[in-house]
């Protein structure tokens, strides 16, 4: 019979824009029609938002985005000043970055295994990758121990993440060199999980409420919207690229919505990109069309591209498109943590 060592040896390796200079490839397409075309204009519009003085980036992650490879891509973003707010499910940011950061791995795995043996065997599966979950579940506790740490009230995901990133500093740095919660950490970008429970860390509040159930830590939502609303307000001109759709796509939109109910005439999104897969037929979020978020008064119609491809296609060349356009360079870091690390 296999053991655990047959499935958990092949690890998954996440893909390094520096190293792949694609501007020619992504300039072709240009000429070319369907999904091809929409890209080039994703990845001119994408450069656009860097050269722009006045604009904060707000990266918005939804779906198996770091398991699948996509890690380094987000930490090289954060670490040349490529975006200044993240807004994520909380799977990508603790399941997968904070799950490596503790020294664990993702391994390449095949959808045509036998998911009961996987189970006995204590290995989870998304579709063609694998995670050790004995190693998740040390995640899971890893949580819990922050939270047992700090003082008990309610916190915004944003600010239990930084908190995430200063376990890893204390306890001598992550055990990889591209853990996105201590790049943020360090360059003071801020992470947004508006469904925080519905991840390793929801785990860990279960974990430490019952442990103490009388005082204890806990999530405010609310705080949460109030917080990105308040990096609107910030910034004014926003731009939003965003992977996948759901939770995130949709947090990141209001607060256009609710900042204009703070300050009127609040400016929508002056540019915005989506990568998804998504039906827009069935009325879904995720697949819900920029355009049509015009009409809600979220997005401008001006700068806004959809793009209909799978993540771990489009986003290596989007983002590999704008790094070596070179943008980044003449822009300086929003540091958009501070706005709230200075109010404590």
């Amino acid at each position: 019979m296999p053991n655990k060592n047959d499935f958990l040896k092949n690890v998954v390796e996440h893909f390094d824009i520096k190293k792949y200079n694609v501007i020619g490839l992504v300039d072709a397409m240009e000429n070319m029609a369907f999904s091809a075309r929409d890209l080039n204009r994703a990845g001119n519009i994408y450069d656009r938002m860097l050269r722009d003085k006045e604009c904060g980036i707000i990266l918005t992650l939804a779906g198996s985005l770091f398991s699948a490879g996509l890690k380094k891509i987000v930490y090289d973003l954060i670490m040349n000043n490529m975006v200044d707010a993240i807004v994520s499910t909380g799977a990508v940011m603790v399941d997968q970055d904070f799950f490596e950061a503790l020294g664990f791995k993702h391994y390449k795995g095949t959808p045509f295994s036998d998911d009961n043996l996987l189970r006995e065997l204590h290995i989870d599966r998304i579709y063609d990758t694998y995670i050790d979950e004995d190693e998740l579940r040390i995640c899971d506790e890893t949580t819990a121990k922050i939270f047992n740490s700090l003082e008990p009230k309610p916190y915004s995901s944003r600010e239990l993440l930084w908190e995430f990133g200063r376990y890893l500093e204390e306890n001598g740095g992550p055990k990889v060199e591209d853990s996105v919660i201590y790049a943020a950490y360090k360059k003071n970008v801020p992470i947004f999980v508006p469904a925080f429970s519905d991840c390793s860390a929801g785990f860990g509040f279960v974990i430490h409420q019952t442990q103490n159930p009388n005082k204890h830590c806990s999530i405010d939502s609310a705080k949460d919207f109030l917080e990105l609303t308040k990096i609107k307000l910030h910034s004014n001109e926003t731009g939003i690229f965003m992977i996948g759709g759901g939770v995130p796509k949709n947090f990141t939109q209001d607060i256009v919505v609710a900042a204009d109910l703070l300050r009127e005439n609040a400016p929508m999104h002056k540019y915005a990109i989506q990568i998804t897969v998504a039906d827009v037929r069935d009325g879904a979020l995720s697949s819900s069309t920029l355009k049509e978020a015009s009409s809600w008064g979220k997005v401008e119609t001006t700068f806004e591209q959809m793009v209909y491809s799978e993540a771990t296609i489009a986003m290596p060349l989007i983002t590999g498109y704008a790094y070596h356009k070179g943008a980044w360079k003449d822009r300086e870091p929003r540091e958009f943590q501070k706005i709230f690390l200075s109010s404590k």
